[in-house]
């Protein structure tokens, strides 16, 4: 489905009826609600509270650990399911109720490991499973160190990861502080495995995430409208910043991406808000549901 640009959206009648539908608002965290310090802005907290009064839902969806996004979920006050590891896991603070868990098959995360363990690539990445939400790596390495700290988890070093296998992984991530190699890997993976296999994407340009192929942020946030709430994509606003949230995006009645967003995250956006340090998520709700 093909998103119009921000030149070319609906008419300003129609776009006046989708605005008026929302009842579900769908957020990332990271470069969409918070910036580098990590924390959401009063102005965006406003914001969104004041959309709640009005009697609409707010969730997040995010690539991160369902333990990490717990506290962004407490900020915003949202009463929804969490929507965590690219929704490969959602589950509702309130009850503790995982309503999906989807893991990558344990032959493919063992490729993988193959993959990313080869010579020339060892030394060069770091790589993390996700099992039982904590995080297992092979050893501490400075971007795993950067990683922890940022998502304020304890990451466990077992030297072998296949050791860990007994259990098949939400998420595998390889980092890497060369975008260009990651992007190398990715064009190397999606030549490997189709999307029915592996679901692939980047929620940081030196972040390549692997998951279930019935992952994705779109699959989850119709799940939270149409089988929780008994919504229409018409009725969901997302907002999101990189390729991981392009299916949510693409999902929306509204999909907002933010300033910094790749260009061909912009493309497929409705409107494109400013920039996170600029309280654009605010902006984008100021703009459609206030």
């Amino acid at each position: 489905m093909h998103k119009a640009s921000a030149t070319d959206l609906p008419s300003t009648s129609n776009l006046a009826q989708v605005e008026k539908d929302i009842k579900l608002l769908v957020l990332d965290i990271d470069g969409t609600i918070a910036g580098h310090d990590n924390q959401v802005s009063e102005t965006v907290k406003q914001a969104i509270a004041k959309v709640q009064a009005k009697g609409i839902q707010v969730a997040i969806a995010t690539g991160r650990m369902y333990c990490s996004a717990l506290r962004f979920h407490q900020d915003i006050k949202s009463t929804l399911p969490l929507v965590a590891y690219q929704g490969a896991w959602i589950q509702d603070p309130k009850n503790q109720k995982i309503h999906r868990h989807l893991a990558v098959p344990r032959e493919i995360t063992q490729q993988l490991l193959d993959y990313f363990e080869q010579p020339q690539l060892r030394s060069l990445l770091s790589v993390h499973f996700y099992i039982n939400d904590q995080l297992y790596v092979r050893e501490i390495t400075t971007e795993t160190e950067l990683y922890a700290e940022r998502c304020g988890v304890t990451p466990i070093p077992v030297g072998d990861l296949r050791q860990v296998l007994s259990d098949q992984p939400t998420k595998v991530l390889a980092l890497c502080d060369d975008a260009n190699l990651i992007q190398e890997l990715l064009g190397n993976l999606r030549l490997q495995y189709t999307p029915a296999e592996l679901y692939m994407t980047t929620s940081v340009a030196t972040f390549l995430e692997a998951a279930n192929p019935f992952v994705n942020k779109g699959t989850a946030v119709r799940y939270l409208a149409e089988e929780l709430l008994g919504l229409e994509r018409d009725n969901v606003m997302t907002i999101g910043d990189n390729f991981n949230d392009v299916e949510m995006l693409e999902y929306a009645g509204i999909g907002v991406a933010m300033g910094s967003a790749p260009e061909a995250v912009q493309a497929i956006a409705n409107w494109v808000a400013p920039h996170v340090e600029a309280d654009g998520a605010a902006v984008a709700i100021e703009k459609f549901l206030l």
